[in-house]
Formats: C-alpha cells, structure tokens, sequence
C-alpha cells in the first residue's frame, strides 16, 4: 500500500527553502549560498535530528547538488500529481547523490527516510518549478514590465554616459 506525501508540507518546505536560497544567494557575496549550504550539511551531518526543527535546512543543503535523470522526472511527476511517496527501492533508482553528500544523505535516511524523499520532492519542485501556477503568470507579467523599465533605465544610464564623455 502507497503511502501518502504530504503535498502541503512540501509545499511549505519549499517555500520556506526558496526564500533562503534567495537570500543567500546575492551577487554581491556569490559564495554566501555555497558557504551556508556547506554549514549546514556539516550541521546537520553531526546531528541529523536538527531537522525537527528547520526540516527546510535539508533541501537547501542539498540544493543544486540533486540530480533527477531524465526518464526520472515523469515518475516524480506522477508521484507528486498523486501525492504517492514512493518506495525506497523505487525512490533510489530516480536521484543523483553527489559522492560528497552521501554521508550527509545516509545519515538522513537513518534518521528519517521519509524526510529524505519529502526533501528531495522538494528539490524536484525546485529544479522544475519555481513557482506556483497562480504566481506564475502575475509573475511572467511582472518581469516583462520590469524588462521594459530596465530598458528604459538602461536608454537613460547609456546617454548620460555618452554626455559625460
């Protein structure tokens, strides 16, 4: 018998994620997300149930390091779409573990499996949808006013340079 994700709390974990990966992940310091995520993994390797508390850490330490193949991402797909978590023999058969954080993920799975597959959900979410479909198109709609303005900014910026000179 499947047993059931909890789409919310995905949902929220992944939110909850994606704002800290975008804090973190400013131009001005490029290496504040990469040195974040390696605390954390290193955090929560020495004490896994750290996570009751911050379960968002997980995905974030792991973000950009998961990789789904490709004949992978349909399964994840169905699997998220049915709200089915699926069976850890299924389950590991559809992600890329970087050599370098299979303690951290064995440390997981020992500790909680299922957060592991919640975790790696979202991590799917997060590489195939940024966002929510209802956001999606106000936000498609904002960056192309944005565009427009960036235009605009960059039209003044150039002819003020081309006055100066």
């Amino acid at each position: 018998m499947a047993t059931s994700l909890n789409l919310s709390r995905i949902d929220e974990l992944k939110e909850n994620a994606y704002s800290n990966i975008e804090s973190y992940n400013d131009p001005d310091t490029p290496k504040a997300l990469e040195q974040f995520t390696s605390q954390i993994k290193t955090i929560l390797l020495a004490d896994p149930k750290l996570l009751n508390s911050v379960p968002e850490y997980l995905p974030i330490a792991l973000y950009g390091k998961v990789k789904f193949p490709p004949e992978a991402k349909l399964k994840w797909s169905n699997w998220i779409e049915e709200g089915i978590q699926p069976e850890w023999n299924d389950f590991k058969t559809t992600v890329a573990f970087n050599n370098a954080d299979l303690p951290l993920v064995l440390a997981v799975r020992g500790y909680s499996e299922s957060l592991l597959i919640e975790s790696c959900a979202v991590l799917y979410l997060l590489a195939n949808d940024n966002k929510a479909p209802a956001e999606g198109k106000e936000k498609d709609h904002d960056d192309n006013d944005d565009y427009v303005e960036e235009d605009d900014e960059d039209g003044y910026y150039d002819q003020y340079d081309d006055e100066e000179q």
